[in-house]
């Protein structure tokens, strides 16, 4: 197997804890592992159970599974149609620059595309503008005017009750 070798499949229920794994890992690279709260039952409910709330995709390399992309789907009113959402892209630091983030974001384009989704939305870290150039080599362009807001926490307790 070449250096650059590696595929995309499905995660699967045996899957999860790499899968965390990744997630505690990019918790760490975007500066807030104290923050990240991962835990392998929830996940593996989540993504395998009776009511599926979201979906990876793996990228496995040697054996080894170096990257994932975790999306869930969302609703365009304006175009009445499906989005696709990424709510996490990460590859292990030792395999970026082999073409895998680009290959987990072609395949979701496509599965967006095959799904009737009229759009594929994500955030990014301002700080991260390694990112913010690989999303914008491809294609992707910053919502200007949007602003992201959430409701977490005691606050989205209290508002819930």
């Amino acid at each position: 197997m070449s250096e650059a070798s590696f595929a995309l499949r499905d995660a699967r229920p045996s899957d999860v804890s790499a899968i965390v794994s990744l997630i505690r890992a990019l918790a760490e690279y975007e500066r807030q592992p104290e923050d990240c709260h991962a835990d392998a039952k929830l996940l593996e409910e989540h993504l395998f159970g009776e009511k599926r709330f979201a979906e990876v995709v793996l990228a496995e390399m040697g054996g080894k599974t170096v990257g994932f992309a975790l999306f869930f789907h969302s609703y365009s009113t304006w175009l009445t149609r499906p989005g696709l959402y990424l709510e996490d892209l990460f590859v292990t630091p030792a395999c970026r620059g082999l073409g895998i983030g680009e290959a987990l974001l072609t395949h979701l384009a496509r599965l967006a595309a095959s799904r009737g989704c009229g759009r594929m939305e994500w955030s990014v870290l301002t700080w991260n503008e390694s990112a913010i150039r690989f999303y914008r080599r491809l294609g992707a362009v910053p919502m200007d005017g949007w602003q992201v807001y959430r409701l977490a926490g005691d606050a989205l307790a209290r508002l819930g009750r």
